[in-house]
């Protein structure tokens, strides 16, 4: 008989996955239990502690609209920094956009990076060969407060986990405080914000914390079908500028088409169409 995961991350309901051989990866590192293995029906997963992160199947995604969104419609992007996302599958993307002149990818676990190199390479082989790389071992919450992290980049992009074990530190009012602080003037951020239906209060309480830090915040949406519950919410933030402007949008319609850029999931349509919110969600933004 077959191994299978199960993944229960909501109280009540559970998805499992059917493996395919045995498992890669199966072990502890400092901070997080790392699993990696191949499934018949969504590629090849990691999880942390039990929770899902990635699948080679869905991670486009995911992947594409927390950096192909803010970076088409903000058209200047230099510099980004990425928070968590050991698997460099954010990295990967932001590396497609010719502009870029570096990408910081601060991820606490090094043993992620370590394992993801070996096994998704199909993900992220191009990212470890590109020379505008940087990876930090380091806590994120800590490198953002640096003295050289301050207003140093145009785009930020939290790829945190759920907020439990060491990714608690990277939601709440004074990680907000500290991406501000490390942003350009004019730059964004972006960060996941949960699958609204079965986690409705993160957006409630990322909004609220967002407002108090940034002029500009807000809201959209994307579908991970491994992120169970339908709809995921990515919140945004901006210093000094907006997302999902009729000028942003047609900014970033014909910066897509220059570019070139081979895409899974995002497209101009799907950019614009991410803004819409059903009723139910917009009655969860404060």
């Amino acid at each position: 008989m077959a191994k299978s995961f199960k993944e229960r991350l909501h109280k009540g309901y559970a998805q499992v996955m059917e493996m395919d051989g045995t498992p890669l990866v199966d072990e502890k590192s400092q901070y997080q239990h790392i699993r990696i293995f191949d499934t018949v029906a969504n590629g090849r997963v990691m999880t942390l502690d039990d929770i899902v992160q990635i699948t080679s199947r869905d991670e486009s995604a995911y992947a594409e609209m927390l950096t192909h969104l803010p970076m088409f419609e903000h058209g200047k992007v230099e510099r980004v920094m990425i928070v968590g996302g050991g698997d460099l599958s954010i990295a990967d993307e932001a590396l497609k956009h010719a502009r870029v002149k570096e990408v910081v990818l601060v991820d606490i676990d090094g043993r992620v990076v370590e394992l993801c190199k070996k096994h998704f390479k199909s993900i992220n082989a191009k990212a470890f060969k590109d020379k505008r790389l940087t990876v930090e071992i380091a806590d994120a919450f800590e490198y953002l407060g640096r003295p050289e992290s301050k207003a140093r980049f145009d785009l930020i992009i939290a790829d945190r986990p759920d907020p439990v074990g060491p990714g608690k530190a990277l939601f709440g009012e004074t990680f907000y405080d500290r991406v501000k602080r490390a942003l350009k003037p004019g730059g964004f951020a972006t960060f996941q914000t949960g699958v609204p239906f079965y986690q409705p209060w993160e957006i409630t309480e990322a909004l609220k914390e967002l407002s108090q830090f940034f002029p500009q915040s807000g809201l959209y949406l994307t579908v991970v079908p491994t992120y169970i519950g339908g709809f995921m919410a990515l919140s945004w933030a901006g210093k000094g500028a907006r997302l999902g402007t009729a000028q942003g949008l047609k900014r970033a319609r014909a910066a897509f088409k220059r570019s070139k850029i081979k895409t899974d999931y995002y497209n101009a349509d799907i950019h614009a169409a991410a803004f819409a919110l059903p009723e139910w969600i917009k009655r969860l933004e404060p």
